[in-house]
């Protein structure tokens, strides 16, 4: 039976959000803000119409979001996590074939359905993802992932569709030439730059192109990709992914640091973070980087730099791993200069249950791992930082600005709306 794809994505998955559960905001201009209020991440329609761009620092757009009353919201990404997470459980009550492909994304296999008009099953989709989780979707069905994310597009910027196209049902076989080539799915913009000196600007003439030109050119994924336009399946639906190659928590500082002791203590509270991303993947790393930098863009003098330190056995210990951060951080810190963001990465990432031991490691590693489960779980059931380790401080003066956060409203019994009758 041919493959048939659905590509299922949120519109304005963060701006919409806010939106669920404030009602007013509806029709109105929305901005989300990156860490510390820095720079637009996401943006609602009529944020766009007012020529706000993605990735704009907050402060150079200050006058235009106080014109036109744009709503600013600091990410929230814990409200955005739990959102998505509904969406998902409620795409698997139509079809258990199903690949999370970001945050805002999945596609679904319709392949076994041959019966149905894959059009109306797609509204029914939408309608119910809207009722259920009160956030807007668009669907693209196609016979290929790559034909389906082009069909998402059409049904988004489309509004005669309904936020649902069926590429399988289109008669208009010159569809693929009013799209982009820069907007297929992988062509980059040094792949647009390299396609278009060739004149090749759309869909349909990247898909006309012959194969030996396309593998000089593209390579062998370049090659895939136009199979794909051609509707022959190359991509197959990921249901298990990946194992990840890598972990990293990096943030910029809520004001600068210009101190030691802050600099440890913001890489404590780093790798206690990246350390609980590491149980939950169930994994242990076996090499550590540190990181830290000062403001690029501001005046006085500059440094950067980066460490990476094997570790003695693979572990996921957050007090193994901050004991390996500090002696990082420790060697690469500078006195004389204002740093404005740090990280920790973890990297040699195995499966935590096939772990290599040591012979001489002095650590009884059952009592750890009970540590960690217990760690975990109260701060899982109680909120982050529950528990934490004393080298991560008390009053963080460093912690990451979020001043226009909304409540956490599906995740915490504190953040509940009221209703006053």
């Amino acid at each position: 039976m041919p493959p048939i794809f659905a590509l299922v994505d949120c519109n304005n998955f963060y701006a919409s959000c806010e939106r669920v559960f404030n009602p007013r905001l509806e029709g109105k201009p929305i901005v989300v803000l990156s860490n510390n209020d820095g720079c637009v991440v996401a943006r609602s329609n009529e944020a766009k119409a007012l020529g706000i761009a993605m990735g704009v620092p907050e402060f150079q757009i200050r006058p235009l979001l106080r014109a036109h009353q744009v709503q600013v919201f600091s990410s929230n990404y814990t409200l955005y996590g739990d959102m998505s997470q509904r969406v998902m459980e409620t795409l698997e009550q139509f079809c258990p074939d199903l690949e999370i492909y970001s945050i805002d994304e999945a596609f679904l296999s319709l392949s076994g359905f041959t019966s149905r008009n894959f059009t109306e099953y797609g509204r029914t989709i939408r309608t119910t993802v809207k009722r259920w989780t009160g956030l807007p979707v668009s669907v693209g069905i196609a016979e290929t992932k790559t034909l389906a994310k082009i069909a998402n597009r059409v049904a988004k910027r489309t509004p005669d569709t309904n936020g649902v196209f069926d590429l399988l049902a289109c008669s208009d076989r010159n569809a693929l030439g009013r799209v982009p080539v820069e907007d297929v799915w992988g062509i980059g913009r040094n792949l647009t730059r390299l396609l278009n000196q060739h004149g090749i600007m759309t869909a349909l003439q990247l898909r006309e192109v012959d194969d030996p030109w396309i593998r000089k050119h593209l390579g062998i994924v370049g090659l895939r990709l136009v199979m794909e336009l051609r509707g022959v399946s190359c991509l197959d639906l990921e249901e298990c992914p990946a194992p990840k190659q890598s972990l990293t928590c990096s943030r910029a500082f809520g004001q600068l640091i210009s101190t030691l002791p802050n600099m440890e203590e913001a890489i404590s509270s780093y790798t206690s973070r990246v350390a609980e991303k590491l149980r939950r993947e169930r994994l242990a790393a076996t090499v550590l980087t540190v990181c830290l930098t000062t403001n690029e863009f501001k005046e006085g003098p500059h440094y950067s730099n980066a460490l990476t330190l094997k570790l003695p056995v693979a572990t996921d210990s957050t007090s193994d791993l901050i004991r390996s951060a500090l002696k990082g951080i420790r060697a690469i810190y500078r006195d004389g200069y204002h740093y404005k963001k740090a990280g920790v990465i973890l990297t040699g990432l195995v499966a935590a249950s096939q772990a290599q031991a040591d012979l001489f490691d002095y650590q009884d590693r059952r009592k750890s791992k009970r540590l960690m489960s217990a760690l975990d779980a109260i701060n899982g059931r109680w909120g982050a930082d529950t528990l934490h380790y004393a080298s991560s401080g008390i009053r963080k003066a460093w912690k990451t600005q979020f001043q226009h956060r909304s409540p956490a409203y599906t995740t915490d019994w504190a953040a509940l709306p009221i209703v006053t009758a």
